[in-house]
């Protein structure tokens, strides 16, 4: 049997290396702790963007890494909602615009694979950052500190793990964080799409009685497409011929933007939602998927996983001596608690809400959205929660 090899104790352990991995680990390292991101190579779909509100384009700013993606990011200056059911009852169609709360762009839709490669090259300056491609294979806390296994037989130890290991976090069941977890009968089919005419920086969101059909700006005469629906529709749709889903996409659509043709892979994959009971215990903090996984609806999923960074620099210069300790602990959990829970139930809520037959609901979101879209101070006060400005939460 090989022999393990110990490396130096680290004060925070990151495990993940997606884009709140290496958020995680920058945090923790420009706040002074010596820290390793164990971040394993990973393949990053093409297609799979990211559409990022102002408060996390703030926190791309604070790390450096915007302008690295500025460049290629599509601004998301209008966002509209347009109620595409047959029902009796129909919600009128809602146009939000960011000028409205004095800002240029709601936010940006970045490239997965473009973002996570601004981080690495950020995090490869960082001096007080080790970053290790071994997964991590075994998470044991211990009174006053955790063990970690990673690679080959290789050992090491930190005083915090922080958990960025998505939705079958090893972090998670470390600490013995329970989950709620529930699935809902649909999958979400994600790709970009080639367009006939500019999409003039709005991005528009088609309510359906099997969920949201969602057309994001790309920069140039490019759309990214979440389109939701029963899991067997999702697959067939995945599988077809490009004439044929092109021409679905577009009738979709509402021909918006005219003629529409796929230029990446059609990619499915299931609905389900997760909450984490608590989000750090045992000196392991949760942030992004592990500890909160939803439908991509309202573009809160990795917006939600950078506030649990911001909380992270906050706390974690206050408990300099030891950051994973009770106090430290319990504080990022108190700090979490009410933005995750209520942007969870929130999202949970609008996606049963096109999925219910149940024609009084239908009537109360349609007032709900009429007022939405006739009440300035009301808009004003919506565009504002729901991008949870840089210091929320």
């Amino acid at each position: 049997m090989a022999r393990a090899r110990t490396i130096d104790r680290f004060e925070i352990a990151v495990v993940g290396g997606g884009a709140t991995g290496y958020a995680a680990a920058l945090t923790a390292a420009r706040s002074g702790f010596e820290t390793a991101l164990f971040a394993p190579p990973a393949r990053i779909p093409p297609g799979r963007t990211a559409a990022l509100f102002h408060g996390s384009i703030a926190m791309l700013e604070h790390f450096g890494v915007w302008p690295e993606l500025a460049g290629n990011a599509a601004p998301l200056a209008s966002m509209r909602l347009v109620d595409a059911t047959a029902r009796l009852i129909r919600a009128p169609e809602v146009i939000f615009h960011a000028s409205e709360i004095g800002l240029p762009a709601f936010g940006y839709n970045i490239a997965n694979a473009d973002l996570v490669e601004a981080f690495q090259k950020q995090a490869a300056r960082q001096k007080r950052l080790t970053i290790l491609a071994d997964p991590v294979t075994a998470i044991e806390p211990q009174p006053d500190g955790v063990n970690l296994a990673f690679g080959k037989g290789q050992k090491t130890s930190a005083r915090l793990v922080i958990g960025a290991d998505g939705g079958r976090s090893l972090a998670r069941r470390a600490a013995g964080i329970a989950t709620r977890d529930w699935d809902y009968a649909q999958a979400a089919l994600v790709t970009t799409l080639a367009i006939e005419y500019p999409h003039e920086d709005i991005s528009t969101e088609f309510h359906t009685e099997t969920g949201p059909f969602t057309l994001v700006p790309l920069a140039g005469r490019r759309m990214s497409l979440v389109w939701i629906d029963r899991p067997d529709v999702a697959g067939v749709a995945a599988k077809s011929a490009e004439p044929a889903f092109n021409a679905e996409v577009e009738k979709k659509a509402r021909s918006i933007v005219g003629q529409m043709s796929v230029d990446s892979e059609r990619a499915v994959f299931p609905l389900r939602a997760m909450l984490a009971e608590r989000f750090a215990a045992s000196r392991i903090m949760l942030v992004g998927e592990a500890a909160h996984v939803f439908p991509p609806i309202g573009a809160q999923g990795l917006n939600l996983g950078f506030r649990d960074i911001e909380a992270l620099e906050r706390i974690l210069p206050r408990h300099r001596d030891d950051p994973g300790d009770a106090s430290a602990l319990q504080a990022y959990h108190r700090a979490r608690q009410g933005d995750v829970r209520s942007r969870t139930y929130a999202v949970d809520l609008l996606n049963r809400s096109l999925l219910t037959g149940f024609l009084p609901f239908h009537a109360l979101r349609g007032v709900a959205l009429a007022l939405a879209g006739s009440l300035p101070p009301l808009r004003r006060i919506l565009m504002k929660q729901g991008l949870a400005m840089r210091g929320q939460g």
